[in-house]
């Protein structure tokens, strides 16, 4: 007579810790697609800003960070919850109280509430301070590229820009910090989508074909921008008419 062995059942921690996601996706990858095409057309931008042998790229990169902010504005009106400009704008509204609060503070152990309750409002105030400034950078721009006026003009221009890159250095700053205090990259989820623990998705869907689209539409400007660009003189043809007069004159 034989007897037949069963083998145990996993135990119920196992169950479960097989069955909990690892991880959880937080943000699309259109909008991660958005940021940074955005982050690269504005810094390309400055980099270029000085000097005549790179204008064209700073204008084509200037109308770059135009179009897409105006595809950010749009999906944050028409795209999914998590990147809607509503979610931002909530967050924001805390922020008048907050600032109040920051008079109590008159030590360490009153600010780590203050600080706590204050991290994702100043980053929500950094990303929207960005997608204020590219409004008045781009319209300064297109109106120095199309001389409506003199030197202000230029000098307005540069000012937002100076601005921008100082929201921008901040906002870096602030992220890098809290990965620090929190002991986890807080720049991986605008890379990766996902952050680690468990939960449901805040992004149902991912939208790749969509962030597809936003890269191939961009590329298509730039190499439409390269073949429009009026080919430069030789840098010495000036020089060269110059020292060899006509043989008729």
């Amino acid at each position: 007579m034989t007897s037949n062995t069963l083998s145990p059942s996993p135990a119920p921690a196992e169950q479960i810790q097989a069955t909990t996601p690892t991880s959880r996706r937080v943000t699309d990858a259109t909008t991660r697609m958005l940021h940074w095409l955005m982050a690269v057309s504005f810094t390309g931008a400055y980099l270029t800003a000085d000097g005549e042998r790179w204008r064209m790229v700073h204008v084509t990169l200037g109308y770059t960070l135009a179009g897409l902010m105006v595809t950010r504005v749009l999906w944050g009106l028409f795209g999914p919850r998590q990147a809607r400009l509503s979610v931002l704008m909530r967050k924001l509204q805390g922020l008048p109280s907050w600032l109040k609060s920051l008079s109590s503070v008159r030590s360490l152990t009153t600010l780590q509430p203050a600080w706590r309750s204050g991290q994702n409002l100043l980053m929500a105030l950094a990303v929207a301070l960005i997608l204020s400034l590219v409004i008045p950078l781009t319209l300064s721009g297109y109106a120095v590229w199309d001389e409506w006026g003199g030197d202000w003009l230029e000098e307005v221009h540069e000012f937002f820009g100076n601005t921008m890159l100082t929201v921008v250095l901040a906002h870096i700053g602030l992220i890098a910090l809290l990965s620090v205090l929190r002991r986890k990259n807080q720049a991986l989820p605008m890379l990766t989508g996902r952050t680690q623990g468990p939960g449901p998705d805040l992004a149902k869907r991912n939208h790749g074909l969509l962030a597809v689209a936003v890269l191939a539409g961009v590329v298509a400007f730039w190499v439409w921008q390269w073949n429009e660009a009026p080919n430069a003189p030789p840098a010495d043809a000036s020089a060269v008419s110059q020292n060899h007069p006509h043989d008729d004159d």
